[in-house]
């Protein structure tokens, strides 16, 4: 595309995976009955047969069938390993199902104490295809665990949210002030940092006129701040340049 349109690709994979979820159904199913091999097996196969169960889920969850957050909640609940149950949490992360809050309150709960692991489960939720992915991540930027002082969070939470097409790009620019409300916040406590999460907005001109105003014009609020970092103001300045 010259002109990216967000909202028809997301429509158009969104209709592919469908299909291909349909059509495929037995396929994906048999897959997913015949167990994963166990986490402590690290063989290429075995790698490649856990990878396999959870494109199988995300195919069978593109479908809409009623049936598969409690398969997906399942496959999270009796994973042994953090392959299968990312991609299950993963699956369930998109939908709207009682599932979805309790796997996300399970894994929330049981790797509290690991920042490693935490990080996936503040990614996820950004890299979620509902439609109030922007406002989850304005609500998680205030939770208890998330601070600005670590970088690897900042990315985890706000790195994933730009790289969500459909979220970042949502027609009323809610996704470009969030992250130049970022990067304004973050900038006199973590200027490389900041200057890192300016480049997505850089990409105005390939965005149809409305979706390029408004990321010039966060651009632009952003180089009008005062005390401005030297990180951040080259970055800003190159990407609103183009």
């Amino acid at each position: 595309m010259l002109t990216v349109d967000p909202d028809a690709i997301r429509r158009e994979r969104l209709a592919l995976q469908a299909a291909i979820g349909q059509a495929l159904e037995s396929e994906w199913r048999a897959i997913l009955s015949e167990g994963a091999p166990p986490a402590a097996i690290l063989s290429r196969k075995a790698k490649g047969g856990r990878r396999l169960r959870g494109v199988a889920l995300a195919y069978l969850a593109a479908t809409g069938l009623d049936d598969v957050p409690a398969l997906a909640f399942g496959i999270f609940s009796g994973a042994d390993g953090m392959t299968e149950r990312q991609a299950a949490l993963a699956t369930l992360a998109h939908g709207d199902s009682d599932e979805r809050i309790a796997a996300l309150d399970i894994f929330y709960q049981r790797y509290r104490d690991n920042p490693l692991v935490l990080d996936k489960w503040f990614q996820v939720q950004a890299w979620s295809m509902r439609p109030d992915t922007v406002d989850a991540v304005k609500e998680l930027a205030g939770h208890p665990d998330f601070t600005l002082a670590n970088p690897n969070r900042v990315r985890a939470l706000y790195g994933a949210l730009t790289g969500n097409q459909a979220a970042f790009h949502q027609m009323d620019g809610a996704g470009y002030r969030l992250i130049a409300d970022l990067v304004i916040a973050l900038d006199p406590k973590n200027p490389q940092t900041a200057a890192r999460m300016i480049p997505p907005l850089g990409r105005w001109k390939r965005f149809d006129e409305a979706r390029a105003a408004m990321m010039k014009a966060e651009l632009e609020r952003i180089l009008a701040q005062p005390g401005l970092s030297r990180d951040v103001t080259e970055q800003a300045s190159k990407s609103l340049s183009g």
